[in-house]
């Protein structure tokens, strides 16, 4: 079996070269990035009691899945963490490699999936970003990302909400209207509701623990943390 959907592999390969880019097609995970290094490092350092020193990530090993060309990578590693990212495109990894070495990061990236990762290494802490609505099987994916977990580590897994208003918000607006997304990026059958979400993860020995919503604010031009989770959403679950 494999969790890898090879049309969505050459989709995001083609755009690789934009990855750092801030007026490129990653825009809006630009916008996002601040919101989301800041919500998993202050959940990271609240469950595993760490101190806010300069590095305060120092001791964590994070393995970030779908890792891109390293938007969340370098950010977790700058805050002092072990980072292995991994991504299916080969163009991605590529990318990631040649920017982590220009700003003299130490970022183990591998081009493969989790299920072909080595699991006698685990992970302090999994981040599963706007990747699993771009998988070929949620379930086969989610198994395999939870057998790199450590006991009492934290996965993080951010998506988008199957609601009538994340067709209209995440598809026509960001997509059609707005024009943030390239046309085709989503689709909306692979959307997955957070009940759907925990029932698939405790399934596999992943305690579900804290729900947020994300939300753009217009008039600031940024993203922050909602109780709105119709659209965008955030999860964290802790390994039994």
């Amino acid at each position: 079996m494999t969790s890898v959907n090879k049309k969505e592999i050459e989709k995001f390969s083609k755009i690789a070269a934009e990855w750092w880019d801030p007026n490129g097609k990653f825009k809006p995970l630009h916008k996002f990035n601040p919101i989301r290094i800041k919500y998993i490092k202050e959940n990271i350092m609240d469950n595993f009691k760490l101190n806010n020193s300069i590095e305060p990530l120092k001791k964590i090993s994070i393995l970030d899945i779908g890792c891109g060309g390293g938007l969340l990578s370098e950010p977790m590693n700058k805050l002092g963490a072990s980072v292995t990212g991994i991504d299916a495109s080969d163009k991605n990894i590529s990318v990631a490699k040649v920017h982590a070495k220009e700003n003299n990061l130490d970022i183990n990236y591998l081009c493969c999936s989790p299920e072909k990762l080595d699991n006698k290494k685990k992970f302090d802490v999994i981040l599963n970003m706007e990747i699993i609505e771009h998988v070929e099987d949620i379930e086969f994916f989610l198994k395999s990302c939870s057998r790199l977990l450590k006991k009492n580590g934290l996965m993080f897994v951010a998506t988008i909400n199957k609601t009538l208003k994340s067709y209209f918000f995440a598809i026509v607006g960001a997509e059609y209207i707005l024009k943030w997304l390239p046309i085709g990026t989503h689709d909306w059958e692979k959307f997955v509701k957070p009940e759907d979400l925990k029932n698939i993860l405790e399934k596999n020995n992943c305690k579900f623990s804290k729900l947020d919503g994300m939300k753009f604010n217009v008039i600031k031009d940024e993203w922050k943390i909602s109780s709105d989770y119709s659209v965008n959403y955030i999860a964290k679950f802790i390994k039994n």
